[in-house]
């Protein structure tokens, strides 16, 4: 899982050098940061509004006595979907933007509750309960 981790960090970035380079030459500088600032701000938008009707759902099914596992696992896909938009570069915004958008987090969500669950089947993840 390190060396994922450590080889995403190095390439990323690589990529996102190469790519704003890139745009920067065919479209011109002024472009390429009216574009940062602008996906910046719309990812910020997102991410206020996707986060609190995801804050309210959570609040409404524990107010039912629900427990609000969807809403939890939306939440932190939208946390990192803000956090990966705050980094200037077009590969960081789309993942940003997909995890964003509910249409595109949906699959995302369930992959990585299939990946949760083989975690916890395996022992990688240990489930404390009272």
């Amino acid at each position: 899982m390190f060396r994922w981790l450590l080889l995403l960090i190095i390439i990323v970035p690589a990529m996102e050098i190469g790519i704003l380079v890139w745009a920067g030459n065919l479209i011109g500088p002024w472009w390429v940061i009216l574009l940062i600032i602008s996906t910046g701000i719309l990812g910020a938008y997102l991410a206020k509004q996707q986060g609190l009707e995801t804050l309210n759902r959570a609040r409404d099914n524990m107010q039912m006595g629900m427990t609000p596992q969807d809403e939890l696992i939306n939440g932190v896909c939208i946390l990192i979907g803000a956090a990966v938009l705050l980094t200037p570069g077009f590969i960081t915004d789309a993942i940003g933007f997909t995890l964003l958008l509910p249409v595109t987090r949906e699959p995302i969500k369930k992959g990585l509750m299939k990946v949760v669950r083989r975690m916890m089947d395996n022992g990688t993840i240990t489930v404390f309960r009272k």
